[in-house]
């Protein structure tokens, strides 16, 4: 059993926690938090052990109530791995504490991907996590497009990808963010960081990326165009994409027109925090003219990089090979609406 660490308990990480615990080869060894709050008393609550972030901190958790099991370096050091789920920037300024502990450790799409061995999405690269001391599980919208790109360059080869990004303003706990009430550029400059982040998964990929922020909190959206190296009919890449487990095809019979809709499926189906864990993409918005083709795909900003950290685990310890642990992970979560 893989004994993991989880730094930082907040969107991602309490979700991470969630998924390894239904692993059948991992335990979660404990969770670190930087203040008590909701989220730590639902850590203690459902029986994760809590540590301490930040050493000065530490009183705050027996103020509030809530018994600390230590604090962080004690949790890293007994770890066979470590996630971190820290904010942006966070994770780079843990890289010393894991090394200190010579422990493997996982970072989030916002670090800088020079501060890693490899960037990882499991279709796509897993084999370069393997046995990797540090990695990057890029980004939601990343993924997203990776998750993608991978079968089509495969079968058919990619020449070009274009992207627009219609990104949500914040996640629903987010209340700081924004815009409020308008449609911003984000950034006004071309390409926005995403393509250049697709490219640490595909370093050969001709790609350009524009993003747009909206005020909306449930999911992004993209709207995709690739040039592929040979005409297809759109009938065969539906049929291509229906066989990728994290591709959602959205039926037009499910009269799902958007994202509220797909938030409201995904409740009615029983996922937790009503998460989508796989790219959802409307079958009927597959189209091609000549080597062109188009797609829409909603990304729950929240929650598909949840089975990309847990394969990833089993990459850097070497513990399964990609079709072994995406086939578990897939079982373990119910992944396929």
């Amino acid at each position: 059993m893989q004994q993991v660490a989880i730094n930082g308990y907040g969107t991602i990480g309490k979700r991470v926690a969630d998924a390894v615990r239904q692993q059948p080869d991992m335990e979660v060894l404990g969770v670190a938090k930087t203040r008590p709050n909701f989220e730590a008393e639902t850590a203690v609550e459902k029986g994760f052990p809590l540590y301490a972030a930040v050493e000065e901190r530490e009183h705050l958790f027996d103020e509030a109530g809530l018994e600390i099991a230590g604090p962080v370096e004690d949790l890293v050091a007994d770890a066979d791995v470590v996630v971190d789920a820290t904010p942006s920037g966070i994770g780079a300024q843990n890289k010393d504490l894991y090394e200190e502990y010579d422990t493997p450790a996982l970072y989030q799409g916002g670090e800088d991907a020079d501060l890693v061995e490899t960037s990882f999405n499991a279709r796509s690269n897993f084999e370069d996590a393997v046995d990797a001391d540090h990695v990057r599980v890029v980004s939601c919208n990343t993924t997203g497009l990776s998750r993608v790109i991978a079968p089509l360059r495969e079968e058919y080869g990619v020449e070009k990808v274009r992207a627009t990004l219609v990104r949500r303003g914040g996640d629903p706990g987010q209340t700081s963010r924004g815009p409020i009430n308008d449609i911003l550029p984000n950034p006004v400059t071309i390409p926005s960081h995403h393509g250049p982040d697709v490219e640490t998964i595909f370093p050969e990929l001709d790609i350009d990326t524009l993003g747009m922020k909206v005020p909306a909190t449930l999911m992004h959206m993209h709207s995709l165009n690739v040039t592929l190296e040979e005409e297809v009919d759109a009938a065969e890449v539906r049929e291509l994409l229906a066989d990728e487990s994290r591709l959602f095809l959205i039926p037009e019979r499910m009269d799902i027109d958007g994202s509220g809709k797909l938030k409201e499926y995904a409740m009615d189906a029983g996922r937790p925090r009503g998460d989508i864990w796989e790219n959802c993409i409307w079958e009927e918005s597959i189209s091609t003219v000549g080597d062109d083709l188009y797609l829409f795909q909603g990304i729950h900003q929240e929650s598909d990089v949840v089975p990309e950290n847990v394969d990833a685990i089993r990459a850097v310890t070497g513990s399964a090979d990609a079709a072994e642990s995406i086939a578990t992970t897939n079982e373990t979560l119910g992944i396929g609406l």
